[in-house]
C-alpha cells in the first residue's frame, strides 16, 4: 500500500463521510424521537396497520417486526438506513476507479512509479476505512438515540448490536459489486445513477420477495441475507447467506485486482 494515496484519498472523502454519517444521524433522530408517541397508543396503530394489504405490509416488513417492542421500531428505521448506507458504499466501489477515468486524471497516477495493486490497494483501503468509520459513528448515533428516545422501554441489547454488526458486511457486499462494475463498464460518466439503481434494485428484488414468498430472490438480495425482522425474531444470522457474501466479496474484488491489470486506460491526449 502506498501511504501517500491512501491518505490522499482519505482526505477526499472525508466530506462524504460527513454528510452520510449526518444524513444517518438525523434519520435516526427523527425516526427514534417518534417512539413514545407512536407507542403510546399501539392499539389503534395496531388496528390501522391491519386494515393495510398484506404485500404493502411485506415490503416494510411489518409483517415480521413488532412495532410494540423498542427494537422492532428500530429495526423499521433500520431499514432505511440500510438502503442509505447501501446507497453509500455502492457509491465509493463505483468511484473508486472510474472518477478519474471520466476526468482523465487516471494515466498522470498511472504513471508514477508505482504499480498498479499497489494503487488499487491504496484506493481501496481509504474507501473502506472510510466505511468504517461511518459505521463506527453510525453504531454510537444509532445508541445515543436509543438511549435519548428508549423512555421506559426494555429491550434486547443482542438483537441491536446484531443490527448493527450487520452493516460490516453488508456494506463490503454492495462496495465490492459497485468496484466490479466500474471494471466492467467501458466509461462511467457519473456513478450516482448506478448506485441508486444497485441499492433501490436490490431492495425491490427483496420487496418482491416479501411478497411473493419466493426464496430463490432472497440470494439476489443483501437486504434480504440480513432482514431485520428475522435478526430480531431469531438473534442470528441466516449462515448460509452470510457465507455467500463472503464470497461474493472475495471473487468481486479478487476480478476487480485482475481486470484492473488489463484494463486501458484512457489518457487526455
Amino acid at each position: 500500500m502506498n501511504k501517500a494515496i491512501y491518505r490522499y484519498e482519505l482526505r477526499q472523502r472525508w466530506p462524504s463521510v460527513a454528510i452520510w454519517v449526518g444524513s444517518l444521524t438525523g434519520l435516526l433522530l427523527v425516526f427514534m424521537s417518534l417512539f413514545s408517541s407512536f407507542t403510546s397508543d399501539m392499539a389503534a396503530m395496531n388496528q390501522m396497520l391491519e386494515n393495510f394489504p398484506p404485500e404493502f405490509k411485506a415490503v416494510f416488513s411489518l409483517n415480521a417486526l413488532d412495532l410494540a417492542t423498542l427494537e422492532g421500531y428500530f429495526g423499521f428505521c433500520f431499514i432505511f438506513c440500510q438502503l442509505c448506507l447501501a446507497i453509500q458504499a455502492a457509491n465509493y466501489g463505483l468511484s473508486l476507479i472510474s472518477v478519474e477515468e471520466a476526468e482523465l486524471t487516471a494515466d498522470f497516477l498511472l504513471t508514477r512509479p508505482v504499480s498498479r495493486p499497489t494503487i488499487l490497494t491504496s484506493k481501496l483501503m481509504a474507501a473502506l476505512s472510510s466505511l468504517l468509520i461511518t459505521q463506527i459513528l453510525f453504531w454510537i448515533a444509532s445508541l445515543a438515540s436509543i438511549s435519548l428516545f428508549k423512555g421506559d422501554a426494555d429491550y434486547d441489547l443482542r438483537a441491536i448490536a446484531l443490527l448493527l454488526g450487520s452493516t460490516v458486511i453488508f456494506q463490503l457486499v454492495f462496495f465490492s459489486v459497485g468496484l466490479l462494475l466500474s471494471l466492467l463498464v467501458r466509461r462511467m460518466n457519473s456513478v450516482t445513477p448506478w448506485s441508486l439503481g444497485l441499492a433501490f434494485g436490490t431492495y425491490v428484488i427483496s420487496a418482491f420477495s416479501g411478497v411473493l414468498g419466493d426464496v430463490t430472490l432472497e440470494y439476489l438480495s443483501p437486504f434480504k441475507h440480513f432482514d431485520a425482522g428475522r435478526i430480531i425474531r431469531e438473534l442470528q444470522y441466516d449462515l448460509p447467506l452470510v457465507l455467500l457474501d463472503v464470497v461474493l466479496i472475495l471473487v468481486a474484488v479478487g476480478l476487480s485486482y485482475w481486470l484492473y491489470q488489463k484494463r486501458d486506460i484512457a489518457s487526455p491526449s
